[in-house]
């Protein structure tokens, strides 16, 4: 592990853009790289990582596709025998993972108190019609993604466990990452970093589709992802919390090849743009960088556009972004407690640039 002056320079970078706390920690193959951080957090700090979870959502069903409990490219009902109605008959986990499933809505009863209604949100979900024709239409599934894949992976579960439960039992403690959850133990809750976002995005129109997607209740954003409900709630799609080191060490399975969990065929069909992946997405309006497998196969911000077919990445809402450099072996995570929309300069660019001058001096 080291912290070496550029490393404290992008860190002192960023606090000048307008940061807070940041952690910021990478792996290179196996090892340890960095570890830093900056502000006023303590050193045990946690933060929301929104989208990120996509990622360990995105791992676990892979997990189970790769022992063979899970078919891809089967439908759903096939696992969920109550998902099969209304329509859905066809949509396959694969159609959830790309978002392009047509059902990117969830319950608009939804509230930070409710989150933890497990039961009661997948219950709806299934009595749900779609928005588009499966499999024919990119529109982000940005919190039904994860219920409805982790309700997959529950029920393919030999053991029935909580989805959060199985994401620590067969992602996190094989690897180490013991500062990562979906769904906070309560005395965890001291730990969170509080988010501020200073420069609230703008409102969406009344009658925008995201509204359906993320009803206003549980915007991503500080109002809800302050509260102990919400962080306690599995929400696997945009709930995860933990630290830079977890969250890196969970990508480093992309980065080494699947770390006996994944194959390396898998990860590198991962790196497959999804369908018309260059056309707007309905629900945000522009293209998104998704793969077939779940993640993003760009980190906007971080890497550059060129680096494409080497990168899995996953942003969260307000900056928080990891990612694994295939090539490099090298996996890292940046988690931040002040949210950002569209800025001028992007204020990790510079710290993933040293992250990976580092790495290149200890390769």
């Amino acid at each position: 592990m080291t912290t070496e002056p550029e490393i404290i320079s992008a860190l002192e970078h960023a606090v000048a853009l307008g940061e807070r706390s940041v952690q910021v920690a990478a792996y290179l193959g196996n090892d340890l790289l960095v570890d830093a951080s900056i502000g006023p957090a303590p050193p045990d700090a946690v933060f929301p990582l929104f989208s990120m979870g996509k990622a360990f959502t995105a791992l676990a069903v892979h997990v189970q596709a790769e022992r063979g409990l899970l078919d891809l490219d089967a439908p759903l009902a096939d696992v969920w025998s109550e998902y099969g109605n209304a329509g859905k008959q066809a949509i396959t986990p694969a159609m959830v993972l790309a978002h392009r499933a047509g059902v990117p809505q969830v319950p608009g009863w939804l509230t930070p108190q409710r989150l933890g209604e497990w039961d009661a949100i997948t219950a709806a979900l299934a009595g749900e019609e779609p928005l588009y024709l499966p499999g024919s239409t990119n529109a982000y599934h940005s919190m039904s993604f994860g219920w409805l894949l982790g309700e997959a992976v529950r029920r393919t579960d030999p053991q029935q466990r909580p989805f959060g439960q199985f994401v620590a039992d067969e992602l996190c403690t094989p690897l180490g990452a013991d500062a990562l959850w979906l769904g906070i133990p309560t005395e965890v809750a001291p730990r969170v970093a509080r988010l501020d976002y200073p420069d609230s995005p703008p409102t969406p129109p009344p009658d925008a589709l995201v509204h359906r997607v993320v009803p206003s209740a549980v915007s991503l954003g500080p109002d809800a992802f302050n509260l102990l409900e919400t962080q306690r709630a599995c929400v696997p799609a945009v709930g995860a919390i933990g630290n830079a080191r977890s969250a890196a060490r969970l990508f480093s399975i992309l980065a080494v090849g699947g770390r006996d969990l994944v194959s390396a065929r898998r990860i590198e069909a991962m790196l497959h743009p999804r369908p018309e992946f260059e056309k707007p997405d309905l629900v945000y309006g522009r293209p998104l960088p998704v793969g077939v497998g779940g993640l993003w196969i760009d980190a906007p911000g971080v890497v550059a556009p060129e680096r494409r077919g080497s990168i899995l990445s996953h942003l969260g809402a307000g900056g928080t972004v990891g990612w694994a450099e295939l090539d490099l072996g090298l996996s890292v995570a940046i988690c931040h407690d002040r949210m950002f929309g569209s800025v001028a300069e992007h204020p990790f660019g510079r710290l993933a640039e040293a992250v990976r001058s580092v790495a290149a001096a200890h390769s």
